[in-house]
């Protein structure tokens, strides 16, 4: 998962629109994007959409429902298992327990529409609560279901009384940066994928991609995204390079053709095991790319 779509439910013109991009994943959202009083409508407008198409769009599909406080997260649910969404992203999750929460109704609604038990994924927004952040590490064994994990900003925000997330120069602010932060170092507890938040200035193309180097750098290996023309700037910066690929695949090959030794040396330089891991890394992102060095 590079690029991660979000469009709202409601609208079966953005619907399509999204689908017609080049995102890995598109987010049907019943969530932020759509007022309380659409809830209804969007559920029924993203279920007849998805199940008039059933097998015939490319980007994954994941549906944002409603988080467990609200009260909709069954209904939400209820509506759209039919559509065999790849997975479900649950927001404002405060911990494990709202994993295993949600794992559970899975289960059920699998069941009842003849789907393999576990055949759904989850992918948790962590840190838009404050309690949130704090329990970033209680993912870890959580479910097998976790496909990665994922951070937010502005309900964060909100919750705690920020005014802004960003300083003057559009740097996240101490409290953002260790949100950020905690979600790199969860997911890796975790061994699932790390997927960077969204870019809000959709127009601002050169500021999405600086992020996304930053990002990709960091070890997220995916970002999210609010525009379709954000997508294709995503996609390249989480695409790994020919290059990088070459290089790990001949560090791979350098180990095994030394017996898998701690260390070895290569092109003047001494590569070590935390190298070798590195590089399996990357290569095994490739190829769920379907990406040969």
């Amino acid at each position: 998962m590079r690029s991660l779509l979000f469009v709202p439910g409601d609208s079966e013109k953005k619907l399509e629109k999204g689908f017609a991009s080049e995102a890995d994943v598109v987010i049907v959202d019943l969530e932020d994007s759509v007022a309380l009083e659409n809830k209804a409508t969007a559920r029924q407008v993203a279920s007849n959409f998805l199940s008039e198409r059933r097998g015939t769009l490319k980007p994954s599909i994941y549906i944002r429902v409603n988080d467990l406080s609200t009260g909709m997260t069954d209904d939400d649910l209820a509506a759209l298992i039919s559509a065999r969404p790849a997975g479900i992203m649950l927001p404002k999750s405060n911990s494990g327990r709202d994993v295993q929460q949600l794992s559970a109704k899975l289960r059920v609604h699998e069941a009842e529409n003849d789907l393999p038990d576990g055949a759904i994924r989850i992918l948790p927004i962590i840190t838009e609560t404050a309690i949130g952040v704090l329990s970033a590490s209680t993912y870890a064994n959580a479910t097998s279901r976790l496909s990665g994990l994922t951070w937010g900003a502005e309900d964060l925000s909100a919750a705690i009384g920020a005014r802004t997330a960003r300083d003057e120069d559009g740097r996240y602010t101490d409290v953002f940066r260790l949100a950020r932060t905690v979600t790199i170092l969860a997911a890796s507890a975790a061994e699932v994928a790390a997927i960077d938040t969204v870019f809000p200035n959709f127009r601002d193309m050169s500021g999405l991609e600086a992020e996304c180097r930053e990002a990709e750098r960091d070890g997220f290996t995916g970002k999210m995204a609010i525009h379709p023309a954000q997508v294709a700037v995503i996609n390249a910066a989480f695409t790994p390079s020919t290059e990088a690929l070459q290089h790990s695949a001949a560090v791979v090959a350098a180990f095994a053709a030394a017996g898998n030794p701690g260390v070895v040396g290569m092109d003047g330089k001494m590569y070590d095991r935390p190298h070798l891991r590195l590089a399996e890394r990357l290569l095994a992102r490739a190829k769920e790319l379907g990406i040969t060095a």
